[in-house]
């Protein structure tokens, strides 16, 4: 009797514990599904739009200040355009030359922003390189595209300036070739007679 009763009870504290444990999952699968309902599709669009709308508010902005900046510095370089429809000969001088002269600062100027750019850019890579040395790394310097067959070429050629091609040459008499230059050289008997003529009315 003791003993059923002891298994009801164990029975029961069973229960009773899966019943708590059953009860906390469907909270926070509640406590989920309510999270995860908060952000729908449509607000998501609704979000959507909104940042590009602001995005192109903040995109517009920055244009027209940048316009805005650069309408500024042209008019600080070059000044408010002067009136010469009603200028005469002494005005028109006047405002060339004061063209000439901005005109003049102005490229003064843009030479020496170009060369400080330069004395820049000079200091940055060798400090760069200084960097590197102390760094162990070193830069890969720059290839030159080589043909791969010119070094073949080189070796065949080297190879072909080291066999003497004199040995593999027949041996040839020179005397069998010396009749026919002699005969080239005796002229022929027709041109002696001519030769005689003319002797002949030389002496006449």
């Amino acid at each position: 009797m003791a003993d059923d009763e002891e298994k009801k009870r164990k029975q029961a504290e069973i229960e009773r514990k899966r019943a708590e444990v059953r009860a906390r999952m469907e909270e926070a699968s509640k406590a989920k599904k309510a999270k995860k309902g908060f952000m729908t599709p449509e607000r998501k669009k609704k979000l959507r739009l909104l940042l590009r709308k602001k995005a192109a508010e903040e995109l517009k902005k920055e244009q027209e200040r940048k316009a805005a900046e650069r309408r500024r510095i042209i008019e600080e370089r070059c000044g408010k355009p002067k009136l010469i429809d009603d200028a005469n000969e002494g005005q028109l001088k006047k405002i060339v030359k004061d063209y000439y002269d901005r005109m003049y600062i102005c490229e003064e100027q843009k030479w020496d922003l170009e060369r400080e750019v330069r004395k820049r850019d000079w200091e940055i890579a060798d400090l760069n390189s200084q960097v590197n040395d102390l760094r162990g790394k070193f830069v890969k310097p720059t290839l030159k595209k080589v043909s791969k067959y010119e070094n073949k070429f080189a070796k065949l050629q080297k190879k072909a300036a080291e066999f003497n091609f004199r040995n593999q040459l027949k041996v040839v008499k020179k005397k069998e070739f010396t009749l026919e230059e002699e005969d080239k050289e005796k002229k022929p008997d027709w041109s002696k007679k001519g030769e005689e003529k003319k002797v002949q009315e030389a002496e006449a």
